[in-house]
């Protein structure tokens, strides 16, 4: 080979490697919610999360005690999974999730997480396995299962001496990114106690250091972020103007309270919104999948805003419809399941579509 065509080679082999990287990094930018809290009789002994309570209103007694769904045919969520009641610790079912959200164009599996020796911790080992067989990353969305800051910071010292030398555990920039639900729910100055550099419990700059993305709900919530530490913030819901932060009319100002505070802004979007099988009253923040373009209009809003990462609500959040893993047409008594149409994979290539647009446009 001759000088001209090793330079030549040397150039094209180059831009692969950038290139895949680029594309790698890209991908990891993409965050879905994720729900490992289901289980059935043969493989867990009983149902879980299938036989979901009706939950009460918080305030008007009529929609108290009003029971709980059986599973099986009749389950709480106004979908049908095509995998039927399955059980988040059958590993050929974690397979299959990891196969479709590699196919989703998903970088990121964002597990819903309520601490060491809940359900939600049972399988994660093999989450991180398979989920690196399939070139897909591990980050942790951490439920309010704690009471106070010290509690968290043990339950952190679990996850981090636990998984986080795995090679699915995601990172950016070297640090952990972890999104904290309802966070607040803990005052702004107890959260500085744990995160600000000179807390009197820091974080920063042990082990325990990472990237903390807070739930922005209400447009006041600028005043909890102006000073209690989080590196940034996400909006999870997926019905759009559910609240000030789930309304994409007000992505413009969060992209910018977030430049001008130099945090993070995730903007999360959905498919659509119905969970009036577990909240019976919830009625006012049905939002219908309109086909896929109510999941359209809420990635492009998101793009529009050059976010860093854009989050999605979620891989399998069947209680609240909020999910793209494959539904199917079904009837239990007198109910009908809702469903996508002719093609129950529709919301996974429909993602893939998306993904790829916001890619294009990074």
């Amino acid at each position: 080979m001759n000088y001209f065509n090793r330079f030549l080679l040397s150039i094209i082999l180059t831009f692969f490697f950038s290139h895949s990287s680029a594309q790698k990094k890209g991908r990891e930018n993409i965050q879905i919610f994720y729900y490992g809290w289901y289980g059935n009789p043969l493989t867990d002994g009983s149902y879980s999360h299938w036989n979901h309570d009706i939950l009460p209103h918080w305030k008007d007694p009529k929609w108290n005690d009003l029971g709980h769904y059986k599973g099986g045919n009749d389950i709480g969520a106004n979908f049908y999974p095509a995998l039927g009641n399955y059980s988040s610790n059958d590993t050929k079912i974690i397979e299959k999730h990891m196969k479709m959200i590699k196919e989703s164009g998903v970088g990121v599996v964002v597990v819903s997480w309520l601490g060491k020796d809940s359900y939600t911790d049972k399988s994660m080992a093999q989450y991180l396995d398979i989920a690196d067989r399939f070139g897909l990353k591990i980050a942790f969305h951490i439920e309010p299962f704690y009471k106070n800051i010290t509690k968290l910071k043990e339950q952190l010292s679990y996850l981090v001496q636990t998984y986080s030398h795995h090679h699915a555990f995601y990172k950016k920039a070297g640090k952990p990114l972890y999104y904290v639900y309802d966070s607040y729910k803990i005052s702004k100055e107890e959260w500085a106690k744990l995160l600000a550099d000179d807390g009197e419990k820091t974080v920063r700059n042990t082990e325990l250091d990472a990237f903390y993305i807070g739930l922005w709900v209400e447009k006041n919530d600028s005043a909890f972020f102006d000073s209690s530490g989080f590196d940034g913030f996400y909006t999870y819901f997926a019905s759009e103007g559910f609240v000030f932060g789930s309304t994409v009319s007000n992505w413009n100002y969060l992209a910018d309270y977030a430049k001008l505070h130099n945090l993070i802004f995730i903007p999360c979007v959905g498919p659509g919104y119905s969970d009036t099988r577990i909240r019976l009253w919830n009625e006012a923040n049905f939002k219908s999948r309109d086909n896929g373009k109510y999941y359209e209009n809420m990635f492009d809003a998101a793009i529009k805003v050059k976010p860093e990462f854009i989050g999605i609500t979620s891989f399998n959040e069947w209680h609240e419809g909020t999910q793209i893993e494959p539904a199917i047409p079904k009837k239990s008594g007198d109910f009908t399941y809702e469903d996508y149409g002719k093609d129950p994979e529709f919301y996974i290539k429909e993602t893939k579509h998306l993904t790829d647009k916001f890619l294009k446009e990074k």
